[in-house]
């Protein structure tokens, strides 16, 4: 079961159908009233019931249930509903505003809150409200209105009360309004729905001075004789046909000011600006000051009683006018005051060196220029002018500064502003006392102390064979590739970008060295004695050649185109080179030529016979040499061998000849020295036939066949039980050894004796046993050859 709706007599229920019931009963007890309750039976196809005849503001218990045919209750279910409270009377409504009617009515117990209603045609409007009186908004002006009240509480709303008709007062004008001067006012307004008239009325807001009222059937009316500048509050309202008055309208409004006055200018000669000032008019929020010349107008604004016009032009006259303002609008401008500016900077400036050491400064005049001062400043901080009422000054100037020049024009006002600083460079300072060097054949180095004003510096050199040039900017020159043994005119000149270079200064004369010699030939004139020939072109020079090797330095100097180097050693290797000297220095010396000394001959040499046919020769290392040619010449025949080393063993040599020994050393390059040395004579020849023949009892006798008459040999016998020797009479073919021990196996060796009776050790050797016959020499038998000459 449900309330969908409740009133201050009458509560509204609805339920849902229940299965099985044939009827339902729904009962409803007030709760605080005793003995008032409602009973009512419905069929089963009815769902809804209203209880009516019910107390307002009234809480009642009610129940509702479900019963079949037979009278059983089914089911049943309980609420609790509050009637709404009793419908209020309106005691009066009325009007005081266009967009709106209050109501006044009687308070009604139990209500919580009202619902106010305003209904035009098929328009209403509702206002909830907790008390009397109660106003309800949005309403449209002079239309007539049914209103309405209902008392609402927590149950629900009462019935409407019975209505009041109330028409709402006219709405109130909407002014326009402005101040046409300084003095006046004007208001206007649109016509008003239903209005018969209009009230309008002035006062100072103030409160100072009388009101002003005028009523009026127009739409427009003007006050006048007001202040300037005043603050007036203004108010206006329609009234109807009944003389109503409708909303008023209330509008502020301030009258226009005054022209300021006691207008002065004061102009700032660094800014290009003038300051303006006057006496502040009353009323005036801002003010604007403008600064006329022709068309050109230049303003500015400002709420206090004085303003900064920028911007001004020099050389200019301006017409100055101060207008104050409102939100009324503004005053008329005041009277013109003068402004005249500062000069232009003079323009067209020419600056000229009419002749070195003189500076001349030229300009054009300027508009409004009564006098002009020329600045001109150094670079080194020192600062001249020139004051005067023409277009030309003149200063004195000095090389290598750069001067800074400006012009300023002057009038009452005072300077101009600055215009272009112009600068001019004079031409840099000549480099002294330079000082060539000459530190090779072909360059020469130059330096110089700086100069004032120089950025970079050209040496030039001049010959009559040509120029070389060098740009830098230090203050140092190395003039290379200059041609030999020439004479050059030498002169550094100064540069800078802004002047350019400085064409007057002073040369020198530099002479360079002589030109390399060219070694055309060496020839070997004799022993260790050499002659270099050389070609040059040099005018006057004094020659040195040189031979430089591992032996040492040997020189010569000669005024020609030759030399001769004496004693050079042998076997070795030398770098001939020649220079050329003169007063202006020395030159490269020229390319250097070998030149290789024949080889040493070697200061020793030894012949050894070796055998019969072979001999060893050796030698000391001759210096320079790399190999050896060794010759041994006879009538008979010669003998030669070529070596890498320093001994040869020659073959072929017959015995007892007298030979020629020779030698070549022959260098790596094939240089060759012939040396020759003290004769050689071969060894005699070894005898043959040598036999042993038993001479008495203890003796041997030795016998050989001589391959000479005229020499003796020596005959050795070497055994077991001791050595023998015997030396032979020239031309004597054999040697008795009388006392020699049998029984012993003897090796006997024959040979030539030499000058110094040296024996030979290349003769065969041959083997003997001499056996013992009792204590007497026995047999004497031959064994052979001994081994070692095999070997």
């Amino acid at each position: 079961m449900s309330v969908y709706d409740v009133t201050s007599s009458s509560i509204y229920l609805r339920w849902s159908k229940f299965s099985g019931a044939s009827s339902y009963r729904v009962t409803a007890t007030a709760v605080n009233t005793v003995g008032h309750s409602f009973l009512a039976h419905y069929s089963d196809v009815t769902l809804k019931s209203t209880l009516t005849s019910l107390i307002p503001n009234t809480v009642y218990a009610i129940q509702a249930e479900a019963i079949d045919k037979n009278g059983i209750i089914l089911a049943q279910t309980q609420t609790m509903q509050s009637t709404a409270p009793d419908v209020p009377v309106i005691d009066q409504a009325y009007s005081k505003l266009s967009n709106s009617i209050t109501v006044e009515w009687r308070a009604v117990p139990g209500a919580t809150s009202y619902l106010l209603s305003a209904q035009d045609g098929d328009s209403c409007i509702e206002t909830v409200v907790t008390k009397s009186p109660g106003t309800v908004m949005g309403l449209e002006p002079a239309t007539c209105y049914r209103i309405t009240i209902r008392s609402v509480n927590a149950g629900g709303k009462s019935r409407p009360s019975p209505s009041r008709k109330t028409t709402t007062v006219l709405s109130a004008p909407i002014l326009s309004v402005s101040s046409p001067s300084c003095d006046s006012i004007a208001v206007s307004w649109k016509a008003v729905y239903m209005a018969v008239g209009f009230s309008v009325s002035l006062m100072r807001s103030d409160g100072l001075g009388r009101m002003l009222k005028h009523n009026t059937t127009n739409t427009s009316f003007i006050f006048s004789n007001l202040d300037p500048g005043t603050l007036y509050t203004i108010k206006a309202y329609a009234w109807n046909a009944n003389g109503l008055p409708g909303d008023d309208f209330t509008y502020n409004q301030r009258t226009s000011p005054k022209a300021p006055a006691d207008v002065q200018v004061a102009f700032s000669s660094g800014a290009l600006r003038a300051v303006v000032s006057w006496m502040p008019a009353e009323g005036a929020l801002t003010y604007s000051v403008t600064a006329s010349r022709g068309l050109l107008k230049l303003k500015c604004n400002t709420s206090s009683s004085s303003c900064i016009v920028p911007s001004l032009q020099c050389g200019s006259e301006y017409s100055v006018f101060v207008t104050a303002h409102n939100d009324a609008g503004s005053s008329h401008p005041t009277d013109a005051v003068s402004l005249k500016t500062i000069p232009c900077a003079p323009g067209n400036i020419s600056i000229e060196e009419d002749e070195r050491g003189n500076l001349s400064v030229s300009w054009s005049r300027v508009n409004l220029g009564h006098y002009y001062v020329v600045f001109v400043k150094s670079d080194d901080g020192l600062e001249v002018y020139c004051n005067t009422s023409h277009t030309r000054c003149r200063f004195q100037s000095d090389c290598g500064f750069t001067y800074f020049i400006s012009v300023f024009a002057y009038n009452k006002a005072g300077q101009s502003p600055l215009g272009d600083v112009f600068n001019y460079t004079t031409a840099p300072c000549c480099p002294s006392n330079f000082r060539a060097v000459l530190v090779s054949g072909d360059t020469v180095e130059v330096s110089w102390a700086p100069v004032r004003g120089a950025e970079m510096y050209e040496t030039k050199a001049a010959s009559w064979r040509g120029t070389v040039l060098c740009n830098d900017t230090a203050t140092a020159c190395t003039l290379s590739a200059l041609r030999c043994d020439t004479r050059y005119n030498v002169t550094v000149y100064s540069f800078s970008e802004a002047r350019g270079s400085n064409t007057s200064c002073a040369s020198k004369y530099v002479a360079t060295a002589p030109c390399s010699p060219e070694i055309k030939s060496i020839s070997k004139e004799a022993h260790s004695v050499v002659s270099v020939h050389w070609q040059s072109n040099n005018e006057e020079a004094t020659y040195i050649v040189t031979a430089r090797g591992l032996a040492g330095l040997w020189h010569c100097t000669s005024s020609r185109n030759t030399c001769t180097l004496l004693n050079l050693p042998c076997g070795s290797a030398f770098s001939v080179s020649v220079i050329a000297q003169s007063p202006a220095g020395q030159s490269l010396p020229s390319y250097s030529v070998p030149l290789e000394t024949a080889p040493c001959c070697p200061t020793d040499m030894t012949v050894t016979q070796v055998t019969q046919s072979v001999t060893n020769i050796s030698w000391s290392v001759g210096v320079g040499a790399q190999t050896y040619a060794t010759t041994l010449e006879s009538p008979k025949g010669q003998a030669k061998c070529h070596t890498l080393q320093n001994y040869c063993l020659l073959g072929c040599i017959i015995c007892g000849t007298n030979y020629t020994v020779s030698l070549k050393a022959i260098s790596e390059t094939g240089l060759t020295s012939h040396c020759t040395y003290q004769g050689y004579s071969s060894s005699a020849c070894c005898p043959s036939g040598v036999q042993l023949y038993r001479l008495g009892s203890n003796g041997i006798r030795v016998y050989w066949r001589a391959s000479e008459e005229t020499i003796s040999y020596i005959t050795d016998l070497r055994g077991s039980k001791g050595n023998f020797t015997c030396t032979s009479n020239s031309g004597v073919s054999y040697c008795d050894i009388t006392e020699i021990p049998c029984g012993d196996v003897y090796t006997v060796v024959v040979s030539p004796a030499t000058d110094k009776r040296l024996k030979l050790t290349f003769c065969p050797k041959k083997i003997y046993s001499v056996t013992c016959s009792g204590s007497s020499v026995g047999m004497v038998i031959y064994r052979g050859k001994s081994s070692t000459e095999h070997a």
